[in-house]
């Protein structure tokens, strides 16, 4: 097959309990990197996905490494079934450094060891303050963004037209809430999530993660890669690596990145790993766009037969 396809991957908040397991039955390819997850990490990541409670899965130092393994795990399964390479990758958040692995800037070990680090110290910065999002459905950005300014929070993502996520102190996102009610007609939704992130708020874990970055090979990627901070493809190694200690505390501009995908020229779009948020996105986007979701085997025959349209 020779469709030029992009390769988008899920964040942090899309796992479930039992994502993945019926992977390892139908690929070869997607079981051997779950048991390379477990190499890696010393414990069963595996058996987390598969059996692991939803509370277990929550934790950012457990759901990063999970979804970034199920995710690529899913990758391996549909490679593996079709031989289709990305022509360009993209991820929310946390699906950056999927979309980095898949677009060989380094090698899988290296980012699940990048990934389990950050999801810790993310936890910690969690655990030291009292942080909060929620998502903002319609409204003007320059009249959210002012009332962030004002209040002292951050905007954490523009993930589509009319949606804007914020973040930050809770008691700040709070008057937020309370100004954005009376600022004009919108739907305000808090989000089910452990601290703020994509703020001020994650600067402690930033400065941790530098480091980390610092240490870890990153080589230019073998297809174009597109950056939440800048909502544009880098291929420079080093801007890579700004980009990703940045991107903890900056606001995610998944719009922008979404339309430097198809700018690449992408026939289609393929979202791997738990859920199915970055093809609604996409759908708020371009609702012609041909997209669609991987996060099981059963999805493999529907995203075969997408290629075949093409």
């Amino acid at each position: 097959m020779n469709a030029r396809v992009g390769f988008m991957f899920a964040g942090q908040g899309a796992q479930f309990p039992g994502m993945g397991s019926d992977l390892p039955a139908r690929s070869k390819a997607a079981a051997e990197l779950f048991d390379r997850a477990d190499a890696q990490l010393g414990w069963s990541l595996s058996e987390l996905c598969f059996e692991g409670a939803a509370e277990a899965l929550t934790a950012s130092a457990n759901c990063q490494p999970a979804i970034f393994t199920m995710s690529l795990a899913c990758v391996a399964a549909f490679r593996e079934r079709t031989g289709v390479s990305p022509a360009v990758c993209g991820g929310l958040s946390l699906g950056e450094l999927s979309a980095l692995a898949a677009a060989e800037a380094y090698d899988f070990e290296s980012g699940l060891a990048l990934v389990a680090r950050r999801g810790q110290l993310m936890d910690a910065a969690c655990a030291a303050s009292q942080g909060a999002m929620a998502a903002v459905i319609g409204g003007e950005p320059a009249v959210i963004e002012g009332i962030c300014r004002e209040v002292g929070i951050d905007v954490a993502n523009y993930n589509c037209p009319g949606q804007i996520v914020i973040s930050g102190l809770a008691e700040k996102v709070d008057e937020a809430v309370a100004r954005l009610a009376d600022a004009g007609p919108r739907t305000v939704v808090r989000l089910n999530v452990a601290g703020a992130f994509h703020s001020r708020l994650m600067q402690p874990a930033a400065d941790a993660f530098a480091p980390v970055l610092a240490d870890t090979a990153i080589a230019a990627p073998v297809c174009p890669v597109v950056q939440n901070v800048v909502g544009a493809v880098v291929a420079d190694p080093a801007t890579i690596r700004q980009n990703l200690a940045g991107q903890v505390t900056g606001s995610v501009q998944w719009e922008a990145c979404v339309r430097a995908m198809l700018d690449a020229g992408v026939q289609a779009l393929i979202e791997f790993g738990p859920g199915k948020v970055l093809s609604g996105f996409m759908r708020r986007i371009d609702r012609k766009f041909p997209v669609c979701n991987i996060q099981g085997a059963e999805d493999l025959d529907a995203a075969e037969s997408l290629l075949q349209s093409l």
